[in-house]
């Protein structure tokens, strides 16, 4: 009886005015082949990511966040953070 486990990005969402990245992931355990159990995390990216944080990102968020994450988005996040706060 071999057990194995794999993690995988199953979801990725662009969501929102400010084009939050919804990233949840999957951990499947396996017994033999056959799935046996999954459980998922989920964590967001927001326009004022860092690089470095970025960085720990898979390809596939990162090209995303590049691609949505614009000037304009990031601006507009920042302008709507510096409003909410009280």
């Amino acid at each position: 009886m071999a057990l194995t486990e794999e993690t995988i990005q199953d979801k990725i969402e662009v969501v929102g005015d400010y084009k939050m990245v919804q990233v949840r992931t999957a951990v499947v355990i396996k017994r033999d082949g056959t799935e046996i159990s999954r459980t998922f995390h989920r964590h967001v990216v927001e326009p004022n990511i860092s690089a470095d944080d970025l960085a720990n990102e898979s390809a596939e968020v990162q090209a995303i966040c590049n691609a949505v994450h614009t000037d304009a988005i990031k601006t507009a996040y920042a302008t709507h953070l510096e409003n909410s706060e009280v």
